[in-house]
């Protein structure tokens, strides 16, 4: 497989390899593949090789892999919904599925070493997948990353650089280190390789029921990476024939980082230092996951810090043990729900994002 054309959503220029358009803009694939024979019975769909079962929607040829996807689909009745453990992953978040596709995807362009911004798992998992690949990674990180999430980084030979500021500091850093020449940007909010590894999520769900889709996905919302990958991945289900319609994509935002429930609804004027793994204040691909709101009758609140501390704590009680901004999705749904943006009987699935030993 050749290097897959790259195209700025803003200007049309093309590329092959570069990571942000000469106009700023962001690039996506030119082409995103879709399967040419009709959905398979579910019951005889070969998962063996984890999320890389769907290459056939993947633009990107794998070259590192650990085996990541097919997370579990565990029901729940104490929150009416269905979890999708992505906390179970090699690097115990859903990153893993933007690693591996955005490292094969640096591979095929000739990278030798990757560079990367992060607050802590998607610099651990794209740090992991280099190692796996043999590639040299540094990881910018703001100087208050968690100790965990610190290690990740660290145990797998990737040199972190700890920024002071906040997390805006770290991004700017990073691309400064870029245009300087000192690696490629294994970028997961700028790659497209990333959302083509997260659409992932959205092609395995469908998968685990039956190629039946639910009424809505609730989920964190930060750069929006899953966000966007999941509504690319249904999308793409679509167009190819195997759902039906497309799931209303429900965002959850820490109050305080909230750009884009802020264009959408009344926020909270406090700030929510729970859920750190969603302080983005400017997301990279804004206009784009504004976008994926509209098309699929979708929205995005912000959730305050207590909100997401009681279903933390209730998460944890019943076997659940995930980071704190994983809470932030059943927090979100609470509120839909008590706002009658989902009806009792709506059908709802959230991913749980990261695992609790990494806080």
């Amino acid at each position: 497989m050749s290097t897959p054309e790259l195209v700025c959503s803003s200007c049309g220029r093309t590329y092959t390899n570069q990571w942000r358009c000469e106009c700023g803009g962001v690039l996506d694939f030119t082409h995103e593949p879709l399967p040419a024979s009709d959905r398979p019975d579910p019951s005889q769909f070969d998962t063996r090789d984890g999320l890389w079962s769907f290459d056939m929607f993947i633009p990107v040829e794998k070259r590192s892999s650990l085996g990541e996807g097919m997370t579990p689909l565990v029901s729940s009745s104490i929150w009416d919904a269905q979890f999708k453990l992505e906390y179970v992953s090699p690097t115990g978040s859903f990153k893993d599925r933007g690693a591996t596709t955005t490292i094969s995807h640096a591979i095929a362009c000739g990278a030798e070493r990757v560079v990367e911004d992060s607050s802590g798992n998607g610099g651990a998992a794209i740090a992991t997948y280099a190692a796996r690949a043999g590639l040299d990674a540094e990881i910018y990180v703001p100087a208050s990353v968690r100790d965990g999430k610190l290690r990740g980084i660290e145990r797998v030979g990737a040199t972190p650089v700890r920024i002071e500021g906040g997390r805006q500091a770290a991004t700017d850093a990073c691309i400064e280190a870029v245009e300087s020449g000192d690696g490629w940007y294994a970028s997961h909010s700028w790659s497209p390789a990333f959302s083509a590894g997260t659409a992932t999520f959205a092609y395995e769900l469908a998968l685990q029921r039956d190629w039946n889709v639910p009424d809505a996905i609730v989920m964190p919302l930060g750069h929006g990476t899953l966000f966007l990958g999941a509504y690319r991945g249904f999308k793409a289900l679509s167009e190819a024939g195997w759902i039906e319609t497309v799931p209303r994509l429900l965002g959850a935002q820490a109050a305080g980082y909230a750009p884009i429930a802020s264009e959408l609804n009344a926020v909270p004027e406090s700030e929510n230092d729970v859920a750190d793994g969603v302080h983005i204040r400017e997301p990279t691909r804004k206009q784009q996951l504004l976008n994926a709101i509209a098309e699929t009758d979708g929205d995005a609140i912000a959730i305050t810090e207590d909100a997401v501390q009681t279903e933390l704590d209730r998460l944890h009680s019943h076997g659940f043990y995930v980071e704190p901004t994983s809470a932030i999705a059943p927090a979100a749904l609470a509120a839909y729900r008590e706002r009658g943006t989902l009806g009792p009987d709506a059908d709802v699935v959230m991913p749980l994002t990261g695992h609790g030993l990494k806080t």
